[in-house]
This record gives structure tokens, C-alpha cells and sequence, in this order.
């Protein structure tokens, strides 16, 4: 069965109907509690604008960091409301609670086009209970706030790309009380993932980065039989160079995981592509002094933090030529300026093979905070997706339970 989507839903008719709607807004905030990449926000606004401008009374569930279950100040919604209020040009309302009392009344004094942002979801911990019967529970309350006063169910709108592989009360289970559709960025996402897995354009090139090798292996094995190449950068090609009997000094390292990459380099040694060149210092800060040594001669003690120019030269000449680029994970700490290098040179070699007609998607995370940080422009890509574990997630062909329930 095809997944309905808003269009579906904004053609029945809203107006006066309650809609629940599965955002994703866990942006990252400073210490201050200042948003620093409102990216999150931004890709929610077609979706509830729609439907505030159709009329809909619009309750909004979100999470933001990790709370332990319980009511955290430091992981409030409030922020978020406020910005989000800001790029709607409307007023949102944030509940002081989830399903509790002030979400209920609030709930019920909705008139036609309001928008109501529940207090962070994570604050109950039914949201992630392993026990169906728990989760359930919730659902039914969160389903309970778009009901109408004649009984009337609502409607639910999935839009929280980032959290679709979970199997959690906002995400799956309040899809089994509710007609249900996909809102506009999950319709999107889901679709430009399609086109990487089924009909993909050669050559194709998957760059991957990040910290550890055990969260890509999945990827990597499952691209490695559809790519033309993977090119490794970030923390996690240490593992892979360690795996080649080169000392990476004080690198970060998955000593449980040499084997594994030794095996991958047997197997696709002609798909996989390592740095040549590392920018290494003797500790992890910003102020740290950079000396860019050849990947075979990283001298004890020091730590590679980046990938060196040589590299960027390489991988760009491999991406130039590409039609399809998936990218995923950073090449180095881009944080700090001095190690910044490896991913922008990276990036922008994928920005001018998309000006040359490439299909390029960003997987999500720190690659579009990346993007976003360093001052890259976001149409430069086809596509910078909100969520990196789901999307790796499908391209590992795993099942999403939050698409998966959208289809019944």
C-alpha cells in the first residue's frame, strides 16, 4: 500500500480538525541554551505551515537531546518554540507538560489554525519503553489531544525524519490509533533514498567520515557491492590504515574492529579509498599545532585530526567524475578551523559535481552542520538530509518502523 501523503491529507480537509504532527527538532544549543544550527526548524516549516494555513489545529510532538525520562530543564522545548514561532510568523504555544494537564486544556482551546508545540516528548519515559503496552499508552494520550469533541479521531502526520528508525510511542505506535500520512520532508526524504538505492546514476561515489568504524560497517558493506568507490576520511580511517599495519600514533582507534577493516580492504580493495596524507598535533584543540605528515609516517604520540591536501586532491579527482554522491561524516574535527580543510576541500569537490549534473545527497548530522559551519551554500547539494542514522539505516536495507507503519 502507498504511503498517503499531506497533499492526501490537505485535500480531505483540515480545517477544524486536529492534527498531530511528528517533528524533528532536536537542534543542537550552546551552553547558553542558544540554538547554533536551527537546520531542523527550518526543514519543519513546510509541513505545519500547510497545515496552519489550511486551518488545522496543530499539535506538535518533538524531541530535544536525552533526557533520562523525566521532566529536564536543560532540554526544554522552550527555545524551539520561540524560533519555531518565528519562522512560521505565528504564535506557538509550548505546553508545560506532554499529555498532562496544561497540554490537555491548551489542547482543547485550539482554534483554527493554531499551532501547539507539546513540551519534549523524551520527558515521559513511555516514549522509549521496550514494553509495547507502555508506548501504546502514550500514543492513545497523544492521540487523545486531536480528538474532537464528538469523538472524531484526528489525524497524524509524520514529518520527524531524523526519528523514523525508532520504534517509539510518537513515532510508530501513535500511527496504529490514527489515519496517517507523511508530511513533506519524510515524503521527501524517502524518496531521494529511493533514488540512491534503486536507480542510481554511475559512476557512484559514497564519501564517509565520522568517528567510528562500527557505525558505518553496515553501510559500507551493503554500498561497497553498489558504489564504484567509498572514499574514508574522519576519525574512523585510522582503523582502516591501522588495519594496513601503519602506526596511527595516538589517533582514534577501534582496535576491536582491525580485523573487520583488514577483511573489507581483502574484499573491496579497489572500492575503498584511504587518506594519503593526515594533518596531525600533539592534542585535540583548537589552538593545537598542525603539521601534515604522509598517512604511513604519523609520528607516536601524535593524533591525526584531519585529512591532509594531498587527499582532498585525490578524492576530488574521484568525485569530480561522479553522478551519484552520497556523504556522510566529516573528514576531520571541522570545528576547529585548523582542521576544517580536509572536509570542506571534500565538500565543495561534491558541490562541482553537482553543478556538473550529479545527484548529491548529504546524509544528515554533523555533515550538514558541516556544511552549515563552514559557510558552504545548501543548494550547492541536491539534497542535505535532517536524519543520519535513519538515512544510513535504510541504505544499510534495514526496515524503518516509522515508514514501515506509515505503509499499513
Amino acid at each position: 500500500m502507498a504511503i498517503k501523503s499531506l497533499s492526501d491529507l490537505l485535500a480531505e480537509g483540515v480545517e477544524g480538525r486536529g492534527v498531530l504532527v511528528r517533528s524533528d527538532l532536536n537542534v543542537p544549543l550552546d551552553d547558553s541554551g542558544n540554538i547554533t544550527d536551527p537546520g531542523r526548524i527550518i526543514a519543519s516549516v513546510p509541513t505545519l505551515k500547510a497545515l496552519a494555513e489550511a486551518g488545522a489545529k496543530v499539535v506538535v510532538t518533538a524531541h530535544l537531546g536525552r533526557p533520562k525520562g523525566e521532566p529536564d530543564p536543560k532540554f526544554s522545548l522552550a527555545p524551539v518554540a520561540a524560533a519555531l514561532g518565528e519562522r512560521l510568523g505565528r504564535h506557538v504555544q509550548l505546553a508545560g507538560d506532554v499529555v498532562g494537564t496544561d497540554a490537555l486544556a491548551r489542547a482543547e482551546g485550539l482554534t483554527d489554525g493554531d499551532v501547539l508545540l507539546l513540551e519534549n516528548i523524551r520527558f515521559d519515559a513511555r516514549e522509549t519503553s521496550k514494553d509495547d503496552a507502555e508506548r501504546l499508552a502514550l500514543a492513545k494520550a497523544l492521540a487523545g489531544l486531536v480528538e474532537a469533541a464528538d469523538g472524531t479521531p484526528g489525524a497524524f502526520v509524520s514529518d520527524g525524519f531524523g526519528v523514523v528508525h525508532r520504534k517509539q510511542a510518537s513515532v510508530y505506535d501513535v500511527a496504529t490509533l490514527l489515519p496517517h500520512y507523511a508530511g513533506t520532508l519524510v515524503d521527501t526524504e524517502v524518496k531521494v533514498l529511493e533514488q540512491l538505492t534503486s536507480s542510481t546514476e554511475r559512476p557512484y561515489a559514497v564519501v564517509l567520515g565520522g568517528s567510528k568504524v562500527s557505525d558505518k560497517l553496515a553501510v559500507i558493506e551493503n554500498l561497497a557491492t553498489k558504489a564504484d568507490s567509498i572514499v574514508i576520511g574522519g576519525g574512523m580511517c585510522f582503523t582502516f590504515l591501522a588495519a594496513q599495519g601503519l602506526s596511527v600514533g595516538s589517533s582514534l582507534l577501534q582496535e576491536e574492529m582491525i580485523d573487520t577493516c583488514k577483511k573489507l580492504l581483502e574484499t573491496y580493495g579497489d572500492v575503498i579509498h584511504l587518506p594519503v596524507d593526515i594533518v596531525a598535533a600533539d592534542k585535540f584543540a583548537a589552538d593545537a599545532a598542525a603539521e601534515t605528515v604522509p598517512a604511513d609516517q604519523i609520528p607516536d604520540g601524535k593524533m591525526g585530526l584531519d585529512i591532509g591536501p594531498e587527499s582532498v586532491k585525490r578524492f576530488s579527482a574521484l568525485l569530480s567524475n561522479a553522478k551519484t554522491v552520497f556523504w556522510n561524516g566529516p573528514m576531520g574535527v571541522f570545528e576547529f578551523e585548523a582542521f576544517s580543510a580536509g572536509t570542506k576541500g571534500v565538500a565543495e569537490a561534491i558541490i562541482g559535481a553537482t553543478g556538473k549534473g550529479a545527484f548529491s545527497v548529504v546524509g544528515g548530522g554533523d555533515s550538514a552542520a558541516a556544511v552549515r559551519l563552514l559557510g558552504l551554500p545548501e543548494d550547492g547539494f541536491s539534497h542535505i538530509s535532517t536524519g543520519g542514522g535513519a538515512s544510513l539505516e535504510y541504505l544499510e536495507g534495514k526496515t524503518l518502523p516509522g515508514i514501515d507503519v506509515l505503509e499499513a
